[in-house]
């Protein structure tokens, strides 16, 4: 975790970018900055997060489709995590997988009133959301697909998700890597806790039994293989774990 100094639109476009790495922008809502390590890279990432905040609409709805422009969706560089020896393999997941999931559960905690585990047929009863978005791929690829699931925010109501959240991150079964999103995009009405896709239930290569889309970011941010999510009340992203460490843009809006 990495601490952080307000700062106001004004001072930004003023000439306060220069002041890049752990901020907060007030005025929508708590909208925190990862550290730059040092990179300018990083900071060049900062920037382009507080001008999408400062300029933007907060949680403007990106293209839907129709089914007529549904497409291949490649699962290039996908991992195995339920096949031994391969990369992303986990032992856990493994078992789960043997099981049809049955046993599979995802962990809701941190500054919630009632954290739990979740079943998938417990994720189920919640209203669902059917959308068909285009997916952007850091490799240059797009794809657009139909995605069935619960939206985030009404998984993290149900929580009881404290009014001092600040971010929420993402853990998953095929890599120790942290994500985290802001509250702005984790209580977006497309952010969604995804189980289906193209009418059927998730595939292992696309994210089985669970998978996070973050429709108004590039993809990497929609994470598989979800095991745990946690609601912090400070900014976190994952530190040396986290993607702005190993050379990643922590926001990559689109």
């Amino acid at each position: 975790m990495n601490k952080f100094d307000p700062i106001s639109r004004r001072r930004f476009l003023l000439g306060g970018g220069a002041a890049l790495g752990g901020l907060i922008l007030p005025g929508c809502g708590k909208t925190p900055l990862p550290a730059t390590y040092g990179s300018l890279l990083r900071m060049g990432d900062n920037l382009t997060y507080l001008a999408h905040r400062t300029l933007l609409p907060g949680q403007s709805l990106v293209r839907e489709y129709s089914h007529k422009d549904i497409s291949s969706f490649p699962a290039i560089g996908a991992v195995t995590p339920h096949e031994p020896g391969k990369r992303g393999y986990s032992a856990p997941y493994r078992e789960l997988q043997q099981g049809g999931f049955a046993d599979w559960r995802l962990a809701v905690e941190g500054v919630v009133d009632r954290p739990g585990l979740y079943s998938l047929a417990d994720l189920k009863r919640f209203p669902s959301r059917t959308q068909i978005t285009r997916h952007t791929c850091e490799e240059g690829w797009t794809a657009i697909a139909e995605w069935t699931g619960v939206p985030l925010s009404r998984v993290l109501l149900a929580a009881g998700m404290h009014r001092s959240a600040v971010c929420v991150c993402f853990y998953t079964y095929d890599s120790k890597v942290v994500h985290s999103l802001d509250m702005l995009d984790a209580l977006h009405p497309q952010t969604l806790l995804a189980y289906g896709m193209n009418g059927r239930d998730l595939m292992i290569r696309h994210g089985a039994p669970l998978r996070l889309r973050v429709e108004n970011q590039i993809g990497y941010k929609s994470r598989k293989y979800l095991q745990r999510i946690v609601v912090k009340d400070v900014f976190d992203d994952g530190g040396k774990n986290g993607v702005a460490a190993m050379g990643w843009a922590w926001y990559t809006g689109i």
